[in-house]
């Protein structure tokens, strides 16, 4: 049986993630959240949720001595990733909140305040945004399958944007005044600004495609 880990490093909004995957869960897959090495060890995939600001999420994750144990599983064994808010932006070389922090440079790319074009505009970034595909990737041909409608929406809540060094990184996008990245992707690893857990059947959708494939 599959095992899904949330990893628990000290963010919030871990229950909502969980409760989410275990609607889907079905008993095809056991889902979990924990802070130990030994449930990370023996997980087919990894969720890495985050709430809060990037510097207080990335110190975080390296006090929580998880590091190492999840570069092995991502990087060596590519079993599949997920980082969601937080979570994703964590993924670029650097994030620009609050100072500059490096990030896991696993996706290349900084994370730096959305701009403010105009007084209308509010931050955060808070409510439902049109998602447009930038990539046709392994995952979202297979999202496509399920959700099979053109038009697709997610809920975000952020004040910081992922600019992607490579465009081919930059699977999905909104709009807010400016180009949003939604979704970043490369290799097994997969990371979304908006919360799928809050995003009704669109995130139920994208959660179970991300749970029902090992390739991406």
């Amino acid at each position: 049986m599959k095992l899904l880990t949330i990893i628990d490093y000290g963010s919030g909004n871990i229950k909502s993630v969980y409760n989410a995957f275990n609607l889907i869960s079905k008993k095809k897959f056991k889902v979990i959240i924990s802070s130990k090495k030994a449930d990370l060890k023996n997980s087919s995939h990894l969720v890495l949720p985050g709430v809060g600001s990037f510097e207080s999420c990335i110190n975080g994750l390296r006090n929580s001595n998880l590091v190492d144990t999840i570069l092995k599983k991502v990087e060596i064994e590519k079993k599949p990733f997920l980082g969601i808010c937080v979570g994703m932006q964590m993924l670029a070389s650097k994030g620009f909140e609050n100072g500059e922090f490096l990030g896991l440079n696993w996706i290349e790319g900084d994370v730096k305040k959305i701009e403010k074009i105009n007084q209308n505009l509010k931050i955060p970034h808070m409510g439902w945004n049109n998602l447009q595909i930038k990539k046709e990737n392994y995952f979202i041909k297979k999202l496509k399958k399920k959700i099979n409608t053109p038009e697709i929406s997610a809920y975000f809540v952020h004040s910081y944007n992922f600019h992607t060094k490579n465009s081919d990184d930059k699977i999905m996008s909104t709009s807010y005044g400016q180009e949003i990245t939604a979704m970043v992707s490369k290799n097994n690893v997969i990371g979304v600004q908006f919360h799928p857990e809050k995003s009704h059947k669109f995130g139920i959708k994208f959660l179970e495609t991300f749970i029902e494939n090992e390739e991406f």
